[in-house]
């Protein structure tokens, strides 16, 4: 049996680029991909503020989740790639305060770059959404 599969796209010229979808959601698991705090310009958001930085690009993939058919209250993984890891309380706080009483597994990890140098907050999400 084939799970059902639904592609997400947000319309940046880096999805097929890459050959890579905003979201997917493989029968009841929505995985979104790496955002960034970029807006639909492809401008940096937050520059120099880890919080807001944090805080946008987890409202990016939100929107990918919402249009997957989930929401932020069945998000079950977090995954936060970051180039500073000194900046993890900002980071943190957004985080704690985007999820509130969600509380997905969640994990931090600095990396020596992002794919742009002003990157400074990569995350991904993974939801589980059983449509009843």
């Amino acid at each position: 049996m084939t799970t059902e599969r639904q592609l997400v796209d947000s319309g940046t010229e880096w999805e097929d680029a890459v050959g890579y979808s905003r979201a997917v959601r493989a029968g009841d698991t929505v995985h979104v991909s790496g955002t960034t705090a970029t807006d639909e310009n492809g401008d940096v958001v937050g520059v120099g503020d880890p919080y807001e930085r944090t805080w946008f690009a987890l409202s990016l993939a939100t929107d990918a989740l919402e249009a997957a058919g989930a929401s932020t209250t069945d998000v079950v993984r977090t995954r936060l790639y970051v180039t500073d890891v000194e900046d993890w309380e900002e980071i943190g706080a957004a985080h704690a305060e985007y999820f509130a009483d969600v509380r997905p597994a969640a994990t931090m990890v600095q990396v020596a770059q992002l794919i742009d140098p002003d990157h400074l907050v990569e995350v991904e999400l993974e939801a589980i959404r059983t449509d009843e």
